[in-house]
């Protein structure tokens, strides 16, 4: 097996007298897509939040390519080449699609003008719209208000921006969650080729059989801890709901 890109190891996180985390490990290996499921209240998102300096961890370590790092902030976790995806899309509502995918990074005009303030927004719509096509992000009006969008094109440009900025790993956490059929077909063919950009993906998801379609690995976490770490073709659906239900205990596969 190649290093990991990413690990967290023996990980713990309280939250007053709440211990969220105990112990956990997650392990991320280069251009995979790995799930990480469990029942609610497993540990999912605030494992990713200490992985991406939302949550810094109590205890335990974060190793980057093979090396502990210290991510306390998410711009840390960016200075690494980690992007993520929320649930709630962190999207500005009102402004169009190359404005979001600026958004705290916006190019200013060349010389004095840009000097004063003023955006180079050609620069950034041209530059999305690449952006858009290499990802196979369909945007019918690419000057109007993400607000008017539909999920799955909100979703895509979510998703867009993560890969645009990204350089090492994109955290998609339910990226599916609110969506239709057709939406939902589009996010995980997006998730297939953000793992052809030669980036790895961390994929939270309730959904089993989206999981088994689109993920390498799977791993399970249970009351704050990894149960499990298996291969879809070495498994089926029932085995890891046993897993993420504690009826069935495997000895971690794929580390």
């Amino acid at each position: 097996m190649p290093e990991p890109v990413l690990e967290a190891r023996q990980i713990v996180k309280r939250f007053g007298r709440v211990q969220a985390l105990r112990g956990a490990n997650l392990t991320v290996y280069p251009e995979e897509v790995v799930a990480l499921v469990g029942d609610n209240g497993a540990g999912k998102s605030t494992l990713v939040k200490t992985m991406v300096g939302v949550h810094p961890p109590d205890e335990g370590e974060i190793l980057f390519e093979g090396k502990p790092v210290a991510v306390n902030t998410p711009h840390e976790a960016r200075d690494l080449g980690i992007e993520t995806v929320y649930q709630d899309l962190a999207l500005a509502a009102e402004v169009d699609p190359a404005a979001n995918m600026f958004l705290g990074r916006e190019v200013l005009r060349p010389g004095l003008l840009g000097r004063l303030g003023f955006l180079d927004k050609p620069a950034m719509r041209r530059r999305s719209d690449e952006a858009f096509r290499a990802l196979g992000v369909r945007i019918q009006d690419t000057r109007a208000g993400v607000a008017n969008m539909s999920g799955g094109q909100r979703q895509g440009i979510a998703i867009c921006r993560a890969v645009t900025w990204a350089s090492k790993i994109v955290f998609m956490d339910e990226p599916t969650a609110a969506l239709g059929v057709v939406q939902t077909r589009n996010v995980l063919d997006h998730i297939r080729r953000v793992r052809e950009h030669g980036l790895s993906v961390v994929l939270i998801s309730h959904n089993m059989p989206e999981v088994f379609e689109v993920a390498d690995r799977i791993e399970v976490l249970r009351l704050g801890e990894r149960v499990a770490s298996l291969r879809p073709a070495e498994v089926s659906m029932e085995d890891v709901v046993a897993a993420m239900t504690g009826a069935l205990t495997f000895h971690e596969k794929g580390d």
